[in-house]
């Protein structure tokens, strides 16, 4: 298995995209501004996205994936996710004021686009890869995603804060060798992390220290302009996990 990172940013601008993974040729993990460094044979090879929650930098490009190559495309696109995230996007995407409802285009017996909800819990198999939604805690419904095969395992929080739940379930998989863990803002900034749901260095050193599992770890959604003094009091907190930043163009082969 390879995982592409497209993007990886907590925001925009010069070199920065926001969150988007690309598992070998033909899934995507959110569907961020990374989508946008697919050129269009690409795209159209893509035929599952998995979406950790609604937020828009994790979503955004997914109707333009859809209005772009819609009718190109031999059999529907398929989102997975919790319901309730599912839910978000039928109300306030594809509802024909923001955007067209895919799943009604050209017909609803021959869409371009279906949703699939998937529990936390549930398997999904894919040409010999699992995909499994694990519990997070972000303030809305929202979900990591747990990536196996046989020859071991990658998590990937999504947008996350600390979360008895998350770190239990990590615990559970032996065979991890890579985890990809939001951390957006400085310890300065803690109180804007806590708000917003999600990780601040203290937070995660916290959640580290309760891992029994020793996965090699990975930074992700680093609000732009923050990164070095987010990844300095990273390495000042948890000096002995080598933590490094999620790097847009990254390959992570399992």
């Amino acid at each position: 298995m390879k995982l592409s990172v497209l993007g990886c940013s907590g925001g925009i601008g010069s070199g920065r995209h926001t969150t988007c993974l690309k598992v070998d040729d033909d899934v995507l993990i959110d569907a961020g501004t990374g989508i946008t460094t697919l050129d269009f044979d690409q795209l159209l090879a893509i035929d599952h996205i998995f979406l950790t929650h609604a937020h828009l930098d994790h979503v955004l490009g997914l109707p333009l994936l859809l209005d772009s190559m819609g009718d190109m495309r031999e059999s529907p696109l398929t989102v997975h996710a919790l319901p309730e995230v599912l839910e978000v996007l039928s109300t306030h995407l594809f509802n024909w004021r923001l955007w067209p409802d895919f799943r009604m285009i050209p017909s609803a017996e021959a869409p371009w686009l279906r949703f699939s909800p998937l529990a936390f819990g549930d398997a999904f198999e894919l040409g010999g890869r699992t995909f499994r939604a694990l519990p997070v805690n972000h303030g809305v419904p929202a979900c990591a995603f747990h990536l196996a095969t046989a020859a071991g395992s990658l998590v990937f929080s999504g947008d996350t804060t600390r979360s008895e739940a998350f770190v239990a379930a990590l615990n559970a998989i032996a065979d991890l060798r890579h985890l990809i863990v939001d951390t957006s803002f400085e310890n300065a900034l803690a109180g804007v992390a806590r708000a917003s749901g999600h990780h601040w260095p203290d937070s995660l050193a916290e959640e580290l220290r309760a891992l029994r599992v020793r996965p090699e770890v990975w930074i992700t959604h680093l609000k732009p302009g923050n990164e070095a003094a987010i990844m300095n009091d990273l390495h000042a907190v948890a000096p002995a996990w080598a933590l490094k930043a999620l790097q847009q163009g990254q390959l992570i082969e399992i």
